[in-house]
Parts: C-alpha cells; structure tokens; sequence
C-alpha cells in the first residue's frame, strides 16, 4: 500500500496538482468517480452485473483505479492511515453486525430483533 501511495503521490507532484487537493475537491472527485462506476451497472439485472464483458469488465476496472486513487488523494490529505482506518471499522463492525444475528439478512443493525 505504501508503494502504491508514494506512487499517487508522485504523479501528483510531477503535475503540480496538490494545489487543487482540498479535501472538498477531493470528495467531490470522489463521488464523481463513484458514479461513473454506478453507471456501468445502472440498467443491468443482478444476473448481468456478476457476468460482465471482458470490455464492461476492464471499463469497471479503470473506475474502481479512479476511485482508489482519489480515495488515497483524500486519506493523505486528512492524515489518515487507510488500512489503519479500514481495520477499524472492520472490527466496529464485527460488533454492530455480529454473525449469529446478521446472517443472510440485509437489515441494519438497530433493525435486528
């Protein structure tokens, strides 16, 4: 990750473009690129979305790289670890949807009986 990280971070000072990277623009290229990646599946069935082309595959492919790198883009500018920060919330979430209770059910969790 760092390797990869230390790689955004040189193509963006090579373009001298940090100055376009406040957090808000940031964001906001973020979900930019989030719905470019939604438009790919927008009209498709559930079926047609785990079987894509070759082609709407690799498309699909370039926006999650988009989205990551802006997602580095933004974590860098807060001074947040993002493996750290993704741990985290992993282990949050062990303990908002435990197992026994959210198997097999897309409920939220203050929904659970």
């Amino acid at each position: 990750m760092k390797k990869l990280v230390n790689e955004v971070r040189q193509f963006r000072e090579e373009r001298d473009w940090e100055q376009f990277h406040s957090p808000k623009n940031l964001t906001m290229a973020l979900m930019v690129e989030c719905a470019e990646l939604a438009e790919h599946f927008q009209w498709l069935t559930q079926e047609q979305s785990r079987n894509l082309s070759a082609e709407k595959k690799e498309a699909v492919k370039e926006e999650i790289a988009d989205v990551l790198v802006y997602l580095i883009n933004l974590a860098e500018k807060l001074d947040i670890d993002l493996l750290d920060a993704a741990w985290e919330k992993i282990g949050k979430n062990r303990k908002k949807y435990p197992a026994d209770k959210a198997r097999g059910k897309s409920a939220k969790y203050h929904e659970y009986e």
